[in-house]
């Protein structure tokens, strides 16, 4: 590239300090000139000259939605998420032409939402939020939970629904913990990797047969919708926890929640199929389920690795046309 290289980032200002640190900025920087737009309705439009006018477009969560065809010109040749899926802003068309595309945002979240998947199994194993809610309002020593046994993590069996990036994370900390059963499903992994990752594939069915705790790590698409539903669910043995930190849609959620109501399971929930999630639901209230809104990748860390991230595939990308995270036909509908 003769010109200087310009990047345009479609990030509301607040978004971009918590995803991009000092020092990445000033990396950023380094690479050339900078533009951040500006928010409209809390939201930033990528203007409709971007693929004339600059090499690299930036996008999050804060980023307008916008017609692919923009970005079709005579400059752009990079886009960088900063956030999670890129299938929000990007259909797959625009990798038909020429277009490169990177996911920046998933890879730096996958530990903290596989943290968040091990603070769930542990809090419910242990009666965590239990024994907290029944001392907190009843300010009583028997009432809040004394007699009421836990259960150990070095005794579970642990199923993944998913060796995904989340699932390898998972797989890992549950071991440091002491685990040592673990069985997975995932068609898209072979059994010599999975077996290298202490880890043992099976069925979906066998899977879920042979878990205390199944935390599911699998992106939402047409092969993984409703993949645990009703059948599914009744294979678990009572008292089993569903762990569930990726998509709702990965779950029958009707399904899910009759078995929560009737007390037959247990549950740690990060993801809703209606979200923000009604305050009507009835998950709210329920003694065996623990709920968060949809925080499992938002740790400070977790957002200035993406920044990092981001800057770093652009760095890579004008050096010498290397990416390390990009999205491609055969991969873009299997990614979270």
């Amino acid at each position: 590239m003769t010109q200087p290289i310009r990047m345009f980032a479609a990030i509301r200002p607040d978004e971009f300090a918590r995803l991009y640190d000092g020092a990445t900025q000033e990396a950023l920087g380094d690479l050339g000139d900078l533009v951040i737009g500006a928010a409209e309705n809390d939201r930033v439009p990528v203007p409709p000259n971007v693929a004339d006018s600059f090499d690299v477009l930036i996008t999050s969560w804060s980023t307008q939605p916008f017609d692919p065809a923009i970005l079709t010109g005579s400059r752009l040749k990079l886009a960088v998420h900063s956030a999670g899926s890129v299938r929000g802003l990007y259909p797959a068309d625009v990798l038909t032409t020429g277009l490169r595309l990177v996911q920046g945002g998933a890879e730096a979240m996958a530990v903290a939402v596989a943290e968040m998947s091990v603070t769930m199994t542990l809090a419910l194993l242990r009666n965590l939020v239990l024994h907290d809610r029944r001392f907190q309002s009843s300010r009583d020593w028997r009432t809040g939970g004394v007699g009421i046994l836990g259960r150990s993590i070095t005794a579970q069996r642990i199923g993944l629904v998913s060796l995904s990036r989340v699932g390898r994370h998972y797989a890992r900390m549950v071991q440091g913990l002491g685990a040592t059963e673990l069985r997975a499903y995932d068609p898209y992994i072979s059994a010599a990797d999975a077996t290298a990752l202490g880890v043992q594939l099976c069925d979906l069915d066998e899977l879920c047969e042979t878990s205390d705790v199944l935390a599911i790590n699998a992106p939402a698409t047409a092969q993984t919708a409703g993949m645990i539903g009703a059948e599914q669910l009744a294979l678990l043995r009572d008292d089993a926890i569903v762990i569930n930190t990726a998509r709702a849609r990965v779950t029958d959620e009707h399904a899910l929640l009759a078995e929560l109501r009737s007390g037959r399971l247990r549950a740690g929930l990060d993801v809703f199929t209606q979200e923000p999630l009604d305050p009507q639901s009835e998950l709210f209230g329920l003694e065996n389920v623990v709920l968060t809104p949809h925080v499992a990748g938002g740790t400070v860390e977790a957002r200035f690795a993406q920044g990092q991230i981001v800057m770093e595939e652009i760095r890579q990308f004008l050096t010498d046309g290397s990416l390390q995270h990009e999205v491609t036909a055969e991969n873009y509908h299997r990614l979270g």
